[in-house]
């Protein structure tokens, strides 16, 4: 009896050893796979501008500087109030007070000559048909540095999120094309990778410039174009023999 048990067990692991022996090899085998990458480039109003304007004043002595920076400024924030709209932000960009200096040619120390103060405001707007009002009357205040525009949009996501659609969209169709030209058929996605750099907001330098057409001002024309939004989508792809 122990005889035949033996030889049973001897039989059953001759007969199972093909089978085992195939599904490691099986497992062992490389998937077949294609790799592609697709690009997306989706354009978009700006429906945000961040306006910098400063106000720069200078005294022999760094107190009359900054006081009298302040009051100008003030009248500044107070014109921006009444055209900004009930929507607009303003806060603070940046501040300095720094001494002038004079060099002499026989060298030797620099002598201080006064001060500088310069005080910059960044206003944001989500009506962007108030730009020109908000730089007039900000000059008009007293604002003597325009800084720059910057556009931006309120809803950064959506428009990234389109050109990742477009660009994963392109990318499959891709790898469609390649695994039908090759008698092929796509299995599964194996993986994705992605790169959607943050948009750049646009920015405009500019200087003020101030018109006038039969003694009434023109207002300050500015344009804020479109902003471009890139993305890419590299998939891999596992494939197989078409099925016929």
């Amino acid at each position: 009896m122990e005889l035949l048990l033996a030889a049973l067990l001897a039989l059953s692991g001759a007969a199972a050893a093909p089978a085992l022996a195939q599904a490691a090899t099986a497992a062992a085998a490389p998937l077949s796979s294609i790799r592609v990458s697709g690009d997306a480039r989706v354009s978009a109003k700006p429906d945000r501008v961040q306006i910098d304007l400063g106000v720069q004043t200078q005294a022999p002595l760094s107190q009359d500087a900054a006081a009298a920076n302040a009051r100008q400024l003030e009248a500044v924030l107070a014109a921006l109030r009444k055209v900004a709209g009930p929507t607009a932000q303003l806060k603070t960009a940046s501040y300095s007070l720094s001494p002038n200096y004079q060099y002499h040619s026989s060298g030797g120390e620099p002598t201080i000559t006064g001060y500088t103060a310069l005080n910059v405001v960044q206003v944001q707007l989500d009506d962007l048909a108030r730009i020109g009002d908000v730089i007039d009357a900000a000059t008009r205040a007293g604002s003597n540095r325009v800084q720059g525009i910057q556009f931006t949009l309120r809803d950064q996501d959506a428009v990234r999120s389109e050109a990742l659609r477009e660009a994963a969209t392109r990318a499959r169709a891709e790898a469609e094309v390649l695994a039908g030209a090759l008698s092929l058929r796509i299995l599964r996605v194996l993986t994705v990778e992605e790169s959607s750099p943050g948009i750049v907001p646009l920015r405009t330098r500019m200087a003020v410039a101030r018109a006038s057409v039969s003694g009434a001002e023109v207002p300050t024309p500015v344009e804020a174009g479109t902003l471009d939004v890139s993305a890419n989508v590299i998939l891999t792809v596992e494939v197989g023999p078409a099925a016929h």
